[in-house]
């Protein structure tokens, strides 16, 4: 019998949209650390438009975007949805899911009911004129990060995608290890491979912020792919060696350092030299894990504030510095002689396109790249691991919460 309403970890059956579901709801007036401003309500169930998909989330990734969500910085995320013709007095997010297609809304090609999918978190509207022309879609005004500024995320019992996101879910892979490592990993391929002349060559030197978090661990995996020369930046020896498991040559503990934070300004002699002595000794650490004087032609960045000075300072002449967020702040001081004078780059990178996507999840599906899942976490659960993510005690690698599925290491749809 067709029920209004399904628990957690049940499915109706397929095809069959119930008028309601769960979802892990962000509100304004409750903005604030994770664990207070995530709460699970009962929403009406989205149907697709034109174009659309409807998919049963099995399982979603967790993300930093939705850390931002609930502190609402650097906006509140919910103020975003009514651009888009979405409900704009709740946020449901989560870019990263796997799931069951459910529903297709009229024109949808190349998915049916019941294909297994992995989702990407790249939106754009098909008719922008920038699209049409052949344009980057990650340049195109109507780009937009699905389940962060477009609603209807993977934190639902039931997301609401464009067909184009809907990927092939490699039969191998469980629901969680498929929805834990999109974003961070096709995130990743654009900032390495999207920017040439800069994209990763054999035996280029990468230094790798964060190396052991979702960014880094995926970073490394594709500069080994590459045949590139990864060097880890972490927070513990156990952490580098973690780092160096997935194929870093070598890390740095940039707990051994105090000179994090903005960059002195040049006419403080004495502040801007102590800077100096501990970018140096930073970039001799880069080059002692590396085993030669050799300085990155990469630098993957998105600490941001803290550290962008070093990063520029200790990349190659010629090289590049690429960025994709700021989760230590967004004023970052940058000393241009060095950008100037040694003819660096400092590149912004946001998202991916379908191609760079696709080719991410290729290397999953090939085994390639591995998805480092470290924990998986129930529905309720979904606040504490964004609060482990916002404090910085989360594990290593991804992580992924439960929706649809009922029970970890399933591959498709429960008995």
């Amino acid at each position: 019998m067709a029920k209004d309403l399904y628990e957690i970890g049940e499915l109706p059956p397929l095809g069959e949209v119930p008028p309601r579901m769960y979802g892990q709801v962000i509100r304004s007036d409750r903005l604030g650390e994770p664990r207070d401003a995530f709460r699970i309500e009962v929403l009406d169930t989205p149907r697709p438009g034109p174009g659309q998909v409807l998919v049963a989330t099995m399982a979603a990734g967790v993300n930093y975007n939705q850390v931002w969500a609930a502190r609402g910085v650097p906006v509140d995320a919910a103020s975003l949805h009514a651009r888009y013709g979405e409900p704009d007095d709740f946020h449901l997010g989560g870019s990263d899911g796997a799931g069951v297609v459910w529903a297709l809304g009229e024109g949808v090609t190349g998915v049916r009911v019941g294909d297994h999918v992995t989702i990407s978190s790249a939106q754009w509207d098909p008719d922008d004129p920038f699209v049409r022309a052949g344009g980057d879609p990650a340049f195109a005004p109507s780009f937009r990060n699905w389940g962060y500024e477009s609603n209807w995320g993977a934190y639902g019992q039931f997301c609401l995608v464009q067909a184009h996101q809907c990927m092939p879910k490699a039969e191998r892979l469980t629901w969680e290890q498929a929805a834990a490592s999109t974003v961070v990993g096709a995130t990743a391929y654009r900032m390495l491979f999207g920017w040439p002349p800069h994209t990763v060559q054999p035996g280029d030197v990468v230094l790798v912020w964060g190396g052991a978090g979702g960014l880094g661990s995926m970073a490394i995996q594709l500069v080994t792919q590459a045949g590139g020369r990864a060097v880890a930046v972490v927070s513990s020896d156990e952490k580098g060696e973690y780092c160096k498991r997935l194929g870093a040559v070598g890390y740095v503990n940039r707990r051994d350092f105090d000179h994090w934070g903005m960059l002195p300004h040049w006419t403080d002699a004495a502040a801007f030299g102590r800077w100096m002595e501990g970018a140096k000794a930073f970039g001799k650490a880069v080059w002692d894990a590396l085993g030669e004087r050799r300085s990155p032609r990469i630098v993957f960045e998105h600490p941001g504030e803290d550290t962008i000075p070093t990063s520029i300072f200790v990349a190659d002449a010629g090289g590049m510095v690429v960025i994709c967020a700021g989760t230590t702040g967004y004023n970052a001081v940058v000393d241009l002689r060095y950008l100037w004078m040694r003819q660096k780059r400092l590149q912004g990178s946001h998202l991916f396109t379908d191609v760079e996507s696709r080719a991410f999840n290729d290397l999953i599906a090939q085994g390639r790249v591995d998805p480092c899942l470290s924990r998986t976490f129930r529905f309720d659960e979904l606040p504490e691991a964004h609060q482990l993510m916002a404090e910085n005690r989360h594990p290593e690698g991804n992580m992924a919460v439960l929706v649809g599925a009922p029970e970890p290491g399933l591959t498709g749809l429960p008995a």
